[in-house]
């Protein structure tokens, strides 16, 4: 039994992208790293359970994140934050990294994902990288829902703005959910 001086709790992360053996260690790893905290993966279900205190299971949730996954809780609590500072409007590229993807599988369901967004014209995403271009003329929030909901995380480091839109005054890299880079 774990000393802790908050009250064991378990959370089910659902629709994380989980396609084989290389995603369900990518995400042990990373909840492994942080001390306290249990986590179980689920290829059938993508789903990953994870036990511990709050504040452990909120820093793996972090973890996960930024280890290129995605999922939900459904708690407002205990949850993956978008930080929310993409640019409004339209962009013409977008260039995304730390995104997992071990294989095929995983490359098919992030191109799947991108080809979702309306405006989206190509993406340079290939097996076993973790960075891509997306180019077109969509909106990031749609890309970023659109991968959310294909159970992956990734961050923007450059963006090429549609006319008329400024870049947002917080700096030129954003991360989709989890801590900022």
């Amino acid at each position: 039994m774990r000393a802790s001086n908050q009250a064991e709790t378990t959370v089910e992360l659902k629709g994380v992208h989980l396609c084989c053996g290389g995603c369900t260690d990518a995400v042990d790893e990373a909840a492994a790293g942080v001390p306290g905290v249990e986590s179980r993966c689920h290829m059938g279900s993508q789903s990953v359970t994870l036990t511990g205190s709050p504040g452990a299971i909120q820093q793996a949730l972090e973890a996960v994140a930024a280890a290129g996954f995605h999922g939900e809780t459904g708690d407002d609590r205990l949850a993956m934050k978008p930080q929310g500072d993409l640019p409004r409007g339209k962009v013409k590229l977008l260039k995304l990294s730390g995104i997992h993807n071990c294989c095929d599988l995983c490359c098919d369901a992030i191109k799947g994902a991108v080809a979702s967004v309306p405006g989206v014209t190509g993406d340079t995403a290939e097996p076993g990288g973790t960075s891509f271009e997306v180019a077109g003329d969509f909106e990031p929030d749609a890309l970023l829902h659109a991968l959310h909901a294909a159970g992956f995380n990734a961050r923007a480091s450059l963006i090429v703005l549609a006319m008329g839109h400024k870049p947002s005054p917080s700096g030129d890299s954003f991360r989709f959910c989890g801590v900022r880079l």
